[in-house]
């Protein structure tokens, strides 16, 4: 069960959220029809290298990455997208593709696109690739304690 970890941790946070199991979906496109959740206000976790240290990258799934912003929002020499091979390791309870952007969960960085701030909830991937959670911004915020930046098209 890949949510048992998050689940546990907003339990033990006493965090109210809603869990959206949904048919298999795989693109954040897909995920956020299959849960019936906009793209807008679905949180897509890419993972990254910044100067070969891996972080989250978390935004709304109807964005892409501007990699050279997120270079300059981080003040980083060289950022790269981690291949799957690079990362999978990092989150053995997880699908690969649905991890949910709980960097400190991970042991990193978590870098939020400035838009996803403004929202009163957040879903995202729970872990699998059925199963999406929501939940308030400011719960997530206080837990998760991303730096919110703009690095996004």
């Amino acid at each position: 069960m890949p949510v048992k970890k998050l689940k546990e941790f907003l339990d033990k946070e006493a965090i109210k959220y809603v869990s959206i199991i949904h048919s298999p979906a795989y693109t954040a496109q897909e995920v956020a029809a299959s849960a019936h959740v906009t793209g807008r206000e679905l949180a897509k976790t890419v993972i990254v290298q910044l100067d070969g240290q891996m972080a989250m990258a978390v935004l709304p799934a109807n964005r892409k990455i501007v990699l050279q912003d997120l270079r300059e929002v981080t003040g980083s020499e060289q950022v790269k997208f981690a291949s799957e091979d690079e990362f999978k390791k990092r989150f053995p309870d997880c699908e690969t593709g649905a991890m949910p952007p709980f960097g400190n969960l991970y042991g990193m960085e978590v870098y939020l696109a400035a838009s996803l701030a403004q929202l009163e909830e957040i879903a995202f991937n729970a872990g699998s690739h059925t199963e999406v959670i929501k939940l308030g911004f400011q719960d997530y915020e206080r837990l998760v304690q991303p730096k919110v930046v703009s690095f996004t098209t």
